[in-house]
């Protein structure tokens, strides 16, 4: 594959991110209308983002087997389809059922989209420049959000917010023709060692177990499902500021690749620096007045946690495909859906109100999860420092000592 296909690829790829978070989080930027017309309650609003995220994580199992032992490019292009339709219903819903049903058949495509992708991009570029590329796709992710939140508001004033649905979904059926023609690349092919190879069979319910047993891919998967309590807890209870988080996420896989030239576990350790930086500045705040005099204290604090939490991202990724083998790469992001997502954020933000209605204060409730889960995170990430060597070399071998299979990329 030529490094200008690659790149065009990596361009579809963000695009359809950028989709993938606008969709996701369209319906948040026009709760309020959705409210009124359909007598909703708070509860039921929350409900429908809990549907979204347990069908997510569940229907990632049989995607990712999917994006492991079929054409990937085929299951993103499907998944693109099914999200982009299932937003156009929401559009149309008639009443909550409708609604409820529409949102949670958008995880469903948009579970169907990550593992494959990710392992697809990850056949288009050299380890060496994974961390960047990972950061660069996820950016896609942090400008749709913040597409999502600021347009679909607009929008829902404007035109309603059955508009809003519709225009977040024409684009993602323009993009899953792209995905659909993409080339397919053969899995392996950047590998430095090893044949490339068009179909693997490895992928099985006992081979994704297993997964669990390589100390990077634990360390790192583990590590992300306590920050995700915290992230998911903080984008609940705190303002957000999403153009922040582009930063952190874009320097962190630059950082990342930077240092792993010369140090195997730097996209481990780039982590872990994030986590330990966002403890001490969430504390500070939490705990600090919006301003000392003239001079703001909040901003710049929670500036530098957005920042330094989303160092992870585009390293986390990167070393999640470089200990595991091309065979399984959609898989390792399948496992680390399901268990960050069941065990992480999906019951977070009832936690931190738990405490909160014991302790009386939603800031407390902060203070004592967030600072000790980031800690608690950076710990288990260094878990895997001294094994991101030895885990990439054993997956080197083993796909070294795999046949190849002669055949031109789809």
């Amino acid at each position: 594959m030529s490094r200008g296909y690659a790149r065009y690829v990596l361009a579809v790829m963000v695009a359809i991110n950028f989709l993938n978070y606008m969709d996701r989080y369209v319906g948040a930027a026009i709760v309020t209308p959705i409210k009124t017309e359909f007598q909703l309650n708070d509860a039921q609003i929350g409900l429908l983002a809990t549907a979204f995220l347990l069908v997510y994580a569940i229907a990632a199992l049989p995607f990712g087997y999917l994006g492991d032992r079929s054409v990937r490019k085929t299951v993103i292009g499907v998944g693109v389809t099914i999200w982009s339709l299932a937003t156009l219903f929401s559009g149309l819903a008639a009443n909550y059922v409708h609604l409820f049903l529409s949102r949670a058949a958008v995880g469903i495509g948009e579970a169907s989209y990550y593992p494959a992708g990710t392992s697809l991009v990850s056949d288009y570029f050299p380890k060496e420049q994974r961390g960047r590329v990972m950061s660069i796709w996820g950016a896609g992710s942090v400008i749709g959000i913040a597409a999502a939140y600021a347009g679909g508001g607009f929008v829902a004033d404007h035109y309603g917010w059955r508009t809003a649905f519709f225009i977040a979904a024409l684009p993602g059926l323009i993009l899953a023709i792209l995905a659909f023609t993409m080339r397919e690349p053969l899995r392996g092919s950047m590998e430095k060692v090893g044949s490339a190879v068009r179909r693997t069979t490895d992928a099985s319910a006992r081979t994704f177990v297993n997964l669990m047993r390589i100390p990077t891919l634990r360390a790192a998967i583990l590590s992300q499902t306590v920050l995700y309590f915290v992230l998911a807890s903080n984008a609940f209870w705190l303002p957000t500021v999403l153009h922040r988080r582009l930063i952190g996420t874009l320097a962190g896989g630059w950082i990342a690749d930077r240092l792993a030239r010369t140090r195997p576990a730097a996209h481990l350790e780039v982590g872990i620096a994030g986590f330990l930086i966002g403890a001490v500045f969430i504390t500070i705040a939490l705990i600090a007045p919006l301003n000392v005099g003239p001079v703001p204290v909040f901003v710049p604090a929670f500036l530098i946690t957005v920042i330094a939490l989303y160092l992870q991202s585009g390293p986390f990724t990167a070393v999640s495909q470089n200990v595991v083998s091309p065979a399984l790469r959609a898989s390792s992001v399948t496992l680390l859906l399901f268990v960050s997502h069941v065990f992480g954020d999906s019951h977070s933000t009832f936690d931190v109100g738990w405490i909160s209605d014991h302790v009386h204060s939603i800031q407390l409730a902060l203070l004592i999860t967030s600072p000790t889960l980031l800690v608690v995170a950076a710990i288990v990430a260094s878990t895997g420092l001294r094994t991101v060597k030895p885990d990439t070399e054993t997956m080197e071998a083993a796909w070294a000592a795999k046949p190849g299979e002669p055949a031109p990329a789809l």
